[in-house]
């Protein structure tokens, strides 16, 4: 169809069925699934440079591949279905998803990646923009786009946010770009058991033609990628724990690894036994015997505890930035909400490849004069004591007094002092080799942006490397961008 010069045009558009009919029974939303009605699809995406192959001979690759993951994933090739008692199921009905074939031509990878703030033309490189996931009854719960650039290629991936959480939609999306390199087994199976405490009898109660986004979609944003080094992240951390930061130690990095290896669904995946082996092995040979023979591993698992850990001093440094740059008044409570993986906090514990929403919402308060006059090891202390207390006990709670009380989840900023950190940089977005190489950057659509939402993306150097994705009020924006407390740990 034609287009201005300036502008995407779209070439193509497409149902791909899954490869196999499914055999797979109806999925019942759970107690984390059904709150995410009211959210936008997830839009994210990764931009490579220009593969070796013809365009036709990419999009005939990515559709055959794309039709072989649908048989590994089929409720995203299906649809929402609400029975006769307002329980809403994923019906694995093999409907197919949406392709969509694109040209952006006039735009460089460097156009994407150069400028300072994100450029409003990724946005049109996802279908479904700012569809609300409850209208995966009527339409695909699954969209591809490919976007041709000049010396690149965009794929992006639009999903239904009450199917699938940051976990299980990486592991689609690898799974989709190893099959497209033509592996002949996937490496991650995922799991599709429905009976833990999350499957609820309880019934959500949603308004004639279903819910809406709780947040103003139009309101003036300003977006930002800031990346920090592993160095830079050490640092912070080492602040944030009241440590002098040593180059080169292995040992802080080591101890936070094995704290996260209960919690981390890709540490977990087949390799828990050897990581801790390795890690064990870490600490034997670099510390002193004497400090080691207090019982092992769980003397590791003691410091682990007690140390704060390099994210939460990074969502610290965030929260205060932030803050001082809305100028609140000191008795204003502030919130930052931090999505946590419920899948191996559970017992029993969750696959940590089970698919669907696992996630919950942890908010930790204080007022903005604690958050700007207290030190950074303090804002780090309130967000790190929320994470460590998140246990099975308090995963049941969130449960039941959602049951108690059934509602969509109230996604953003309602008083102008909130942030809602969520995405992981433990996930695995630069992984996506579809055959021609790894990713040069990874993006996200307009989906769930909202001023205060933050995305934590690993950095494309990985070892410890951070990108935060930073949506703000445009006058926000630019007081973290000239906070010297902030920005001196900024690479980029």
């Amino acid at each position: 169809m034609p287009s201005a010069p300036d502008t995407l045009s779209l070439i193509s558009k497409c149902t791909v069925l899954p490869h196999h009919k499914s055999s797979m029974d109806d999925l019942k939303l759970s107690v984390s699934d059904l709150p995410m009605l009211s959210c936008h699809y997830i839009q994210k995406g990764a931009l490579f440079s220009r593969p070796p192959i013809s365009i036709d001979s990419l999009l005939s690759i990515l559709k055959r591949s794309l039709s072989q993951t649908l048989s590994q994933f089929p409720p995203l090739a299906g649809r929402l279905r609400t029975d006769s008692d307002g329980y809403i199921y994923i019906t694995c009905n093999d409907a197919g998803v949406d392709f969509f074939h694109a040209s952006a031509t006039h735009l460089s990878v460097r156009d994407i990646i150069s400028p300072l703030h994100v450029p409003d033309s990724v946005k049109s490189f996802f279908a479904f923009d700012r569809t609300v996931s409850y209208r995966g009854h009527f339409m695909p719960i699954l969209a591809v786009q490919v976007t041709e650039l000049a010396d690149g290629v965009f794929i992006g991936c639009s999903c239904n946010h009450s199917v699938t959480d940051g976990t299980s939609f990486w592991n689609f999306f690898n799974t989709f770009a190893e099959l497209s390199r033509g592996v002949n087994k996937i490496s991650k199976q995922p799991d599709f058991t429905r009976n833990s405490v999350l499957i609820s009898p309880a019934v959500l109660p949603l308004p004639a033609g279903g819910p809406k986004v709780t947040f103003n979609e139009n309101e003036p944003l300003s977006e930002r990628i800031f990346s920090f080094s592993r160095e830079a992240i050490l640092k912070i951390k080492a602040k944030a724990n009241n440590k002098k930061w040593i180059e080169n130690s292995g040992i802080g990095s080591a101890v936070e690894l094995m704290g996260k290896q209960s919690n981390d669904t890709y540490l977990n995946h087949n390799n828990g036994n050897m990581m801790t082996a390795i890690l064990e092995t870490l600490f034997k040979t670099a510390a002193k015997p004497q400090e080691m023979e207090t019982n092992g591993v769980s003397a590791v698992a003691i410091q682990a505890a007690a140390e704060i850990s390099s994210f939460q001093s990074l969502c610290a440094l965030l929260w205060r930035a932030v803050t001082r740059a809305r100028k609140l008044n000191p008795t204003k409570t502030t919130t930052f909400r931090m999505a946590v993986n419920c899948r191996t906090r559970l017992n029993p514990k969750l696959d940590p490849l089970y698919f669907g929403n696992a996630i919950q919402s942890i908010p930790t308060y204080a007022s903005a004069g604690d958050v700007t006059s207290r030190d950074l090891r303090w804002c780090a202390e309130q967000l790190n004591k929320n994470v460590v207390a998140h246990n099975d006990t308090t995963v049941r709670r969130f449960v039941n007094d959602w049951e108690a009380n059934p509602r969509c989840f109230p996604l953003g900023n309602f008083d102008g002092a909130s942030m809602t950190m969520g995405s992981s940089p433990r996930f695995p977005m630069y992984d996506n080799d579809f055959g021609w190489g790894r990713p040069v950057a990874v993006r996200s659509g307009r989906g769930n942006k909202f001023d205060g939402k933050i995305s934590a993306f690993p950095g494309r150097e990985g070892g410890g490397s951070v990108d935060l994705e930073v949506v703000l009020a445009p006058e926000t924006m630019a007081g973290i961008e000239s906070d010297s407390e902030f920005m001196q740990f900024v690479c980029n």
